[in-house]
């Protein structure tokens, strides 16, 4: 076998593959025989069907599977040969095979860019000192306790007002027609205030009393949900049936019982605390990768393997699907598809594609590792996360070399990003009152 090897960039490589005539031969042959062997053709007894037979009729066949074996067998041979560390697969368009001369085929590989060392030393960073505030815990403890809130019957006679809970039964027109996407409700139990059909079909609500019957038009909002309503103007017909009010729970330690794990609510409160801070610090971390990310893609110039790009895509795509599953949702429901999806993400897989190579690169030239007591945290980390057994942790690892590996390898890059931290200048501020995350607020 000859091999020889094209530059086409610094990440993809020809390898151009000639396998002897020898070689081709000695496969041709050993094919005819097995299949003469097993071979049931009218007119030949078994194992007496002469060489210019079988190729007359399974030469095609017999040829496809010379030719995988052949390319399976000496691409392999090549790369041993050439030491290449390639990327993903070949890209191979077998050619045909012949019976005499040798057989040429090229395979197109991609290999990891040669990148010479970062200097990751002395960035200049910036860490916002996030913190959670009394007023968000109080946020907290409202949202919990709006979510445990039930509703009952007012007792005095008044009219409906914001904020209340409103049943009624309604009619939707357009033009004197019922409306097909609004169809009649009865017994609805309407928010008002919170804009379930919309917010101006809610103050039309305000002021009537059970028993009152009302005939309305309001116009809906342009970007509404259902785009076949959007923008029309809509007749209803409504009456309301009963009013009742939002009754929340005692903000006390029997609150706080409720949720099954707290004695107390000041026990409740520290868990809320302890979320936040949790939340916090993950954008704190998340801001000094950005930092560190977007300094060093500057400072490294270093051509991008698509086999790495497809990758990381593959599992930004997997990762969303998921998360449409746990909603019980479908990309189809969306309008969505790999297609647009891969389309829409492509940045962000190289991205992250840049980053993994210059972490790697980190790793490598600084001659990192990482120790058994580092492992054990991580699987504590774990354990913790998903309130898995520890034991079972390790013995998932422990039947997966591969993804123990994977799990090693994102410690390490954890670990260089700390390295990076340790070496920088790091400029410590106060957070400006609008950088703080609306979700934390309520």
């Amino acid at each position: 076998m000859q091999v020889t090897v094209e530059d086409q960039s610094p990440v993809k490589k020809i390898l151009h593959i000639e396998v002897s005539e020898h070689d081709v031969s000695r496969e041709l042959n050993d094919a005819y025989n097995k299949l003469k062997k097993t071979a049931k053709i009218k007119g030949f007894r078994p194992g007496k069907v002469p060489r210019s037979v079988l190729e007359g009729m399974f030469k095609k066949d017999v040829h496809a599977d010379v030719t995988s074996k052949l390319i399976q067998s000496s691409f392999v041979e090549a790369i041993e040969e050439t030491k290449i560390n390639i990327l993903g697969h070949p890209k191979v368009d077998p050619p045909q095979l012949d019976k005499k001369g040798p057989y040429k085929y090229d395979a197109a590989v991609e290999v990891r860019p040669e990148m010479d060392d970062i200097e990751f030393k002395g960035l200049s960073l910036t860490k916002t000192l996030y913190r959670a505030g009394e007023d968000e815990v109080d946020g907290q403890i409202k949202m919990l306790r709006k979510n445990q809130a039930v509703l009952e019957p007012i007792k005095e006679d008044r009219p409906a007002k914001e904020g209340d809970a409103a049943i009624v039964d309604y009619e939707a027109f357009k033009d004197g027609k019922p409306i097909d996407d609004m169809p009649n409700a009865e017994g609805r139990t309407i928010g008002i205030g919170k804009g379930f059909i919309s917010k101006d079909f809610d103050q039309q609500l305000i002021g009537m009393k059970p028993g009152d019957k009302k005939e309305f038009e309001i116009h809906m909002p342009e970007d509404y949900f259902k785009k076949s309503l959007a923008d029309l103007d809509i007749s209803f017909r409504v009456t309301l049936k009963e009013i009742k009010e939002e009754i929340l729970p005692e903000l006390d330690d029997k609150f706080a019982k409720s949720f099954g794990q707290f004695e107390s609510l000041d026990a409740l409160k520290d868990e809320i605390k302890k979320n936040l801070k949790q939340g916090y610090d993950k954008r704190i971390e998340h801001e000094l990768n950005e930092q560190i990310f977007k300094a060093l893609i500057e400072k490294t110039d270093f051509e991008l393997p698509d086999t790495l790009v497809d990758f990381e895509l593959e599992m930004i795509i997997a990762d969303a699907q998921r998360s449409f599953a746990q909603s019980n949702i479908s990309m189809e429901q969306l309008g969505l598809t790999k297609e647009t999806l891969s389309e829409k993400y492509r940045d962000t897989a190289e991205k992250q594609a840049r980053r993994h190579l210059i972490l790697g690169k980190i790793i490598q030239q600084e001659d990192m590792a990482v120790s058994q007591e580092e492992i054990d945290e991580g699987f504590n980390e774990i354990t913790e996360l998903y309130a898995q057994p520890i034991e079972e942790i390790k013995k998932f690892y422990h039947e997966n070399p591969d993804k123990l590996e994977v799990f090693k390898h994102a410690l390490l890059e954890k670990k260089a990003i700390q390295l990076i931290i340790n070496h920088g200048s790091i400029e410590e501020k106060e957070p400006e009152p609008e950088q703080k995350p609306e979700e934390n607020t309520e």
